[in-house]
C-alpha cells in the first residue's frame, strides 16, 4: 500500500475512539500517578482531535500519524497500569 485512504483512516479512527471510550483511570485520586494518568489521557485526546483536524484539511499523512500517537498514549497508560481497559487485548497492547 502506498497511499492513505479514507478506509485506512476510518479503521484507525474507529479503533482509537473505541479505546478512548473504554479507558478508565485507576490511579488513586490524590496521587502523583493520577496526574500522570490524566496527562496521558489528555495527550491521547489532544492527538485524536489533531487527527480529526488534519483529516478535515486533507492532510492524511499527519492525520494517520496523530491517530497513531493518540493510541500509543492509551496503550502505554494501559500497559503500565494507569488505565483499566477491562483486559482488552484487541484494542490495547497489554503485558502478559
Amino acid at each position: 500500500m502506498h497511499e492513505i485512504t479514507d478506509a485506512v483512516l476510518d479503521k484507525y479512527f474507529e479503533i482509537t475512539f473505541k479505546a478512548l471510550d473504554k479507558v478508565k483511570i485507576v490511579a488513586p485520586e490524590y496521587s502523583h500517578l493520577r496526574d500522570i494518568a490524566e496527562d496521558f489521557l489528555k495527550m491521547a485526546s489532544s492527538y485524536s482531535e489533531d487527527a480529526k483536524y488534519f483529516r478535515a484539511k486533507g492532510d492524511y499523512v499527519r492525520a494517520l500519524g496523530a491517530i497513531y500517537y493518540a493510541h500509543a498514549w492509551l496503550d502505554t497508560g494501559a500497559r503500565i497500569g494507569l488505565f483499566d481497559v477491562g483486559g482488552d487485548h484487541e484494542l490495547f497492547t497489554l503485558a502478559h
